[in-house]
């Protein structure tokens, strides 16, 4: 599976279709990265991929958006509207979630 003549992102988009557990695995990770220098590259990246182991194209039908713009979206200089954002998590199975950070300072009323 690991071949050298295969591109790092097309080998994790094969191991996301053979394993769905990676998936989810990966992109947690690098959503709790998300702060560091190149996280957040690393999650639009982590996300491309995984919507193109879903199949692009049907990703972009269950959005309403072209593929062209999901590409531009989730690429490594995207940007990509909440709206956008939803859409592709609810097109892959997924759901953004909330936690609390604790290394930062508690809120107080």
């Amino acid at each position: 599976m690991n071949r050298p003549d295969i591109p790092h992102e097309e080998t994790i988009i094969e191991l996301m279709r053979e394993d769905p557990a990676f998936a989810e695995e990966l992109l947690a990770v690098v959503l709790e990265e998300v702060d560091e220098p190149g996280g957040r590259e690393a999650l639009l990246t982590a996300l491309r991929c995984f919507a193109e182991a879903k199949g692009m194209s049907a990703i972009a039908q269950e959005t309403g958006l072209s593929r062209e713009s999901l590409y531009r979206a989730l690429s490594t200089r995207g940007n990509p509207t909440l709206k956008t954002l939803l859409a592709v998590l609810k097109a892959t199975g997924l759901k953004l979630g909330i936690e609390r950070n604790h290394q930062t300072a508690n809120i107080t009323a």
